[in-house]
């Protein structure tokens, strides 16, 4: 077994009463006569760890006079001979073989060079040099030379000399300097030192790179990753990152090549098998882990999904269980999804809500008054007047100028503004002239009216607004409409998306803090709703009632202890829950109040990003939330932002928007936090 210290982490350990005879003489038999019985070659080799794979090989060798893998190799084929015989090898000549082949041929497997050299210790690298030399005869180092260039070339042969530093002791005042080093070789550079890069990165301990990279974030307001995507490119780009990646996490790192590996069409299995193998005897469990935490599915199901025949039974013996089975999913998986709705607890408790529009100091509604009016009078419109003084105002403000404004001229401003401006730009500036309660209302009405509904925006609106908010909004929505919202909705959804819409929009979450024995009750029956969905029994419109009754009605503080104590009960976070259990419009209300809960400013941070990505942008969505939220939490909105897409709200917005709506927006959202 390759583990020799601390909590082993594997998922492939010494078969107990192992007698290499006697799976020797079992391999033997599966391949005697015609044809082979495959499963049982797959249930012996993945059931046994790799020293005593090397057992069962010189057994065979003295029982049979021949060579296990020939006869493996001759009685597999494909995928499933692939992974069976990169399980008999050592692992430093399966990394070997690997290197072999990703160099071998016509042109050379950039990826799978990465991922060996990126990820191994000294000790790895060492034995990786020898075998390749043992097996092939010749140098790993000279053949590495000749087939790659460049930087990317140079930080390879680094990599390959395995003298990383291995001290935990830490000098705080080389950390300084290296930081300060990275940052001058590159974000105050013209051009990028290269030479700096490699050396820091490519010789440094992992417990001073940690310490690095915190401080280099603090000299450039940049992570380490943001400066090596803009200032390095290609290969030498992706192999720096897949360094930086093993240094803060390396179960994290294979998490996500193998998330990638089987992501969209057609499945890589070359990067599959090689990281099941390489790693199923070192840490497995904690990459399964990180795969479940980060993907919110186990990575025995999308292996199952993936992959077919004995090629899949092999994998899934090797992954060595299913995280999202009941009882399987590991405690420490577990206990990060219960930590983050701690944090969330803990962050919703400190966090100080801030807008990115505040009331203009020395303001008069007068002055105003006539300086909008000057800028609408004559020939042509004076759009960065208005630009500037309506996003530059406090809503309270604004309506102050509304009443200035009819008392000096006699006129309606806001019919002022619709008659002068036009297209996207009006859309914002009146909607900034509206209480938000008007705002709110006039977008409800927008999603119900016309041709189709709208249940983005419904979702949006009902599942974030709080009881105050959404009691005006009803009083606006009767005034302006004739109709109460409710019947508005009523008429316009149906089924149980209806009845969600129909509870968030009377405004009667509880608004009392935690109540730890109702938290325990009210998860059990989110549980009960776990179980229904599970076994495929019960009544699926219970499942959403009782949801419903729990996630429209209690508290976010409630809310927050319920989903912790759901973990506790389940083993999953409930989103998690709803996704796999739930569709349509309902599945998406309930995530939306989960996400709200957890993280409100995330939520709407992640629905501009989707505005903006891909082709065209979606303006309505931008223009409801940069309006809605300007005065209640869009710095945050703006630093969550920041935090998920590694770019700024602001730059989004400039690259996806033009002209005067682009300077609206742009005013709006306060600031450039890249």
């Amino acid at each position: 077994m390759s583990f020799t210290g601390g909590r082993y982490r594997g998922s492939v350990k010494d078969y107990p009463d192992f007698d290499a005879n006697q799976d020797a003489e079992m391999l033997y038999k599966a391949m005697k006569g015609f044809g082979s019985d495959k499963e049982a070659i797959l249930d012996l080799i993945t059931s046994r760890s790799n020293h005593q794979r090397i057992q069962i090989i010189q057994a065979y060798k003295s029982l049979y006079g021949k060579d296990l893998i020939d006869d493996l190799k001759y009685e597999l084929t494909g995928k499933f001979e692939r992974l069976i015989v990169g399980l008999m090898r050592p692992p430093a000549y399966f990394d070997a073989k690997e290197i072999k082949d990703s160099l071998a041929g016509v042109g050379t497997d950039e990826k799978c060079l990465i991922e060996i050299l990126a990820s191994r210790s000294n000790q790895q690298i060492h034995a990786l040099v020898e075998a390749y030399k043992d097996a092939y005869g010749r140098d790993l180092e000279a053949d590495v030379i000749q087939d790659t260039s460049g930087h990317f070339k140079k930080m390879l042969i680094v990599l390959l000399q395995g003298t990383r530093e291995e001290d935990d002791v830490v000098s705080e005042d080389l950390v300084e300097e290296d930081a300060q080093h990275l940052f001058e070789a590159g974000e105050q550079k013209w051009g990028t030192d290269e030479a700096q890069f490699i050396f820091i990165l490519g010789s440094r301990s992992k417990q001073h790179l940690h310490l690095v990279f915190d401080k280099y974030q603090e000299i450039s307001g940049k992570t380490i990753e943001e400066s090596i995507k803009g200032e390095l490119s290609g290969d030498f780009q992706d192999l720096m990152l897949a360094v930086v990646k093993c240094i803060r996490s390396i179960r994290e790192y294979f998490a996500t090549r193998l998330y990638k590996s089987m992501k969209g069409l057609g499945t890589s299995d070359n990067t599959l098998i090689r990281i099941m193998v390489s790693r199923s005897e070192i840490d497995m469990l904690n990459i399964r882990e990180s795969f479940r935490s980060k993907y919110q599915k186990s990575l025995y199901s999308m292996i199952k999904n993936d992959t077919s025949g004995e090629y899949k039974k092999a994998l899934l013996k090797l992954c060595g269980g299913d995280d999202d089975a009941p009882g399987e999913f590991f405690p420490e998986a577990a206990q990060a999804a219960y930590q983050n709705w701690e944090l969330s607890a803990a962050t919703a408790r400190r966090l100080e809500l801030k807008g990115t529009v505040q009331p203009a100091e020395n303001f008069h509604a007068d002055n105003d008054g006539k300086a909008l009016r000057k800028a609408m009078k004559g020939f042509g419109t004076d759009e960065d007047t208005i630009i500037d003084i309506v996003t530059k105002r406090s809503n309270a403000q604004r309506q102050e100028i509304l009443k200035a404004f009819k008392s000096h001229f006699g006129r309606d401003l806001m019919a002022d503004l619709k008659s002068e401006l036009s297209g996207t730009l009006a859309k914002v500036i009146l909607g900034l002239m509206m209480t938000p309660a008007q705002f709110d209302a006039k977008q409800l009405n927008k999603a119900i009216a016309g041709a189709g509904t709208d249940e983005k925006v419904l979702i949006e609106i009902l599942a974030t607004r709080t009881n105050e908010e959404i009691q005006a909004i009803n009083a606006v929505y009767q005034a302006a409409y004739r109709k109460s919202l409710e019947d508005a909705i009523s008429s316009d959804t149906s089924g149980h998306f209806k009845r969600i819409l129909v509870s968030l929009a009377l405004g009667n979450r509880d608004e009392a803090g935690e109540d730890l024995d109702k938290a325990v009750e009210d998860a059990k029956v989110l549980a009960s709703v776990l179980e229904i969905s599970d076994s495929g029994s019960g009544d699926s419109s219970s499942l959403e009632t009782k949801f419903m009754t729990i996630l429209c009605t209690r508290s976010y503080p409630h809310l927050r202890i319920v989903f912790q104590e759901f973990i506790k009960q389940t083993n999953h976070d409930v989103e998690h829950i709803i996704k796999k259990a739930m569709s349509g419009d309902v599945k998406d209300v309930f995530v939306a109040i989960v996400r709200s809960v957890k993280n409100k400013p995330a939520f709407f941070a992640e629905r501009l990003y989707k505005g903006m990505k891909g082709a065209g942008t979606d303006e309505r969505t931008l223009t409801r939330i940069l309006v809605s939220r300007s005065e209640i939490d869009l710095l945050n909105i703006r630093h969550e932002f920041k935090t998920l897409y590694e770019k700024s709200l602001h730059h989004c917005i400039e690259g996806e928007t033009s002209g005067d709506y682009r300077k609206t927006l742009l005013s709006l959202c306060g600031g450039d936090d890249d």
